[in-house]
């Protein structure tokens, strides 16, 4: 691979190379960032201390909520620090880290939420099955699917890339390394990787987001025998995995669900999936979720009351 690589570092030219607006983007960037990551560890916390929330679907949230902060953090962290510099650079070896990491964890998550609306299904189509169906070594088991699957969708798009000769240009018109820029970037004739990606990651998004949205709408079409609280319930949790998945794969499919070539717009849509819905995912399903608030109060109040008694015995 050295000896076939000119390209020791890629130039990444981010947003905008206005100072200004960089600024400005900094400061947004780097609120969105502590926000994403404070709420998706709230979450995280939440699940794991109270004893209210010991349901499958809470483990599989919490778990996504692991993967967006992770997600987050393979890619959020790197571009607000080049904000701060004039020429933002990256070398060729963090670039295939970054590369590996994201598609792992995006991977990952994909995996999951098919895994959530399976769960989801069984829970309000067939709840009388609903322990013996999902009992927690079915859930682990589902868990290390999630991963295993991200992790050999990831490593087969670095080994597409890593295979590939670097020998001009190293300028990615982007704010981090991604499949398609790169391949731009390849002194090679690259059809051939260009449709492997699309089949490995934009057919593959493609047929999942139709798979989910088939399964939410026999999940909601089930409601109809529910009693209305059972219905209110059940589709108040199920708008919120609908609204998650929208917003995380239909980027997906645009961005990878076509020939090798990139577009202004790109970077836009890459910010709103590896940045945004990061952040919207635990507002979407805290806002939504009375379960989730209860039992983020119930834990505020009792740190809080925990916190006074301390404070009370310091003071003694």
């Amino acid at each position: 691979m050295e000896n076939r690589n000119n390209v020791t570092e890629f130039v990444l030219l981010g947003l905008t190379q206005n100072p200004e607006v960089q600024k400005t983007l900094f400061i947004a960037f780097f609120i969105i960032y502590i926000s994403t990551m404070v709420g998706n560890i709230l979450i995280i916390l939440t699940v794991i201390r109270s004893k209210s929330l010991r349901s499958p679907m809470y483990f599989f949230l919490a778990f996504l909520s692991l993967m967006d902060a992770l997600y987050s953090t393979a890619i959020v962290p790197k571009m607000i620090l080049d904000m701060l510099h004039e020429k933002a650079t990256i070398s060729f070896q963090a670039c295939m880290v970054q590369l590996f990491f994201e598609h792992l964890f995006g991977g990952a998550e994909v995996f999951l939420l098919v895994f959530m609306a399976y769960d989801r299904y069984v829970a309000i189509c067939k709840p009388l099955y609903y322990l013996v169906i999902m009992r927690w070594h079915v859930c682990v088991l589902l868990l290390v699917a999630s991963w295993i699957g991200g992790f050999m969708h990831s490593l087969v798009q670095l080994l597409f890339i890593v295979s590939l000769p670097f020998c001009g240009p190293n300028v990615i018109d982007n704010f981090f390394c991604d499949m398609y820029p790169l391949l731009e970037l390849s002194c090679t004739d690259t059809y051939i990787i260009g449709i492997s990606v699309v089949a490995n990651g934009g057919v593959i998004c493609t047929i999942i987001f139709s798979l989910l949205l088939i399964s939410y709408a026999v999940i909601l079409n089930s409601l109809k025998t529910q009693t209305l609280d059972g219905r209110q319930k059940a589709l108040s949790t199920c708008i919120s995995h609908i609204t998650v998945i929208v917003f995380f794969f239909v980027p997906c499919i645009f961005l990878y669900d076509r020939p090798v070539c990139t577009f202004p717009i790109d970077k836009s849509l890459s910010v709103f999936y590896t940045i945004i819905t990061p952040l919207l995912n635990p507002l979407i399903y805290t806002l939504r979720n009375t379960e989730m608030k209860n039992a983020m109060r119930k834990l505020w109040n009792r740190n809080m009351m925990s916190s006074c008694k301390v404070m009370d015995v310091l003071a003694k």
